[in-house]
């Protein structure tokens, strides 16, 4: 559907850079892989070409929990889940940070004098805003992703990558605990025009996503995407 979006509404036929972060960069590969001779660059920020069994596992850690609240009703959630919320967004907050983020109490830049005080004003405020039916629908999406789940590579994910005829930039955070530097690494083989750019922080998966606070990750990915779209 998007590329229908952009080729019969927008009438681009050629796209120069794709990017995206975490799912985002999930969607970033599919568009390489799908659409080859239409893309000239990709950059994926905090994302790969598959869901790992690392991710099955934490995902399947924050279905239980969201579900575990009385109100689900095999169904999906009449009513909004607070409590099933509350424990969605502690599960991930251990993970979505890294243990050096929470060791070097970094929350206390962030305007956040206690542990506790960072989890109820930051995890706990933003997951209670989201809808509950649409995070199990998210994650559902997540669980699912994989570039060679479709007719043209029949589950051969090294067929699809290989397919890739963008150049492409790929940007793990060396302290992501969802998508990890190794996983990136085994990607790279299949590449024909890749790089793999492991960004120098401590903020975890949102190394790459607009919460960090850090000048320095932001430096970094504008400099990937400058040299990316120079070449």
């Amino acid at each position: 559907m998007q590329q229908r979006l952009v080729t019969e509404v927008f009438g681009i036929q050629r796209i120069a850079l794709v990017w995206g972060w975490s799912m985002g960069g999930q969607q970033a590969y599919h568009w390489g892989a799908l659409f080859p001779d239409m893309i000239e660059r990709i950059c994926v920020v905090c994302g790969s070409g598959r869901a790992s069994v690392n991710n099955l596992l934490y995902l399947a850690g924050l279905e239980a929990a969201l579900k575990a609240d009385p109100l689900w009703q095999d169904e999906g959630f009449a009513v909004p889940p607070v409590r099933g919320l509350k424990a969605f967004a502690r599960v991930s907050a251990g993970w979505v940070f890294s243990p050096a983020f929470y060791r070097e109490e970094l929350y206390r830049t962030l305007g956040f004098p206690t542990l506790e005080e960072f989890l109820v004003g930051v995890a706990e405020s933003y997951i209670l805003t989201r809808d509950a039916n649409n995070l199990l629908a998210q994650l559902w999406t997540w669980q699912k992703a994989d570039i060679s789940d479709n007719e043209r590579y029949h589950g051969n994910l090294a067929m699809a990558l290989g397919a890739i005829k963008a150049k492409a930039l790929i940007m793990p955070s060396e302290t992501d605990r969802y998508f990890m530097v190794e996983d990136n690494a085994l990607e790279m083989p299949h590449l024909a025009h890749a790089e793999l750019r492991p960004i120098p922080s401590i903020m975890g998966h949102m190394a790459g996503g607009s919460f960090s606070a850090s000048p320095r990750d932001a430096a970094f990915l504008a400099k990937g995407v400058h040299d990316l779209l120079s070449a």
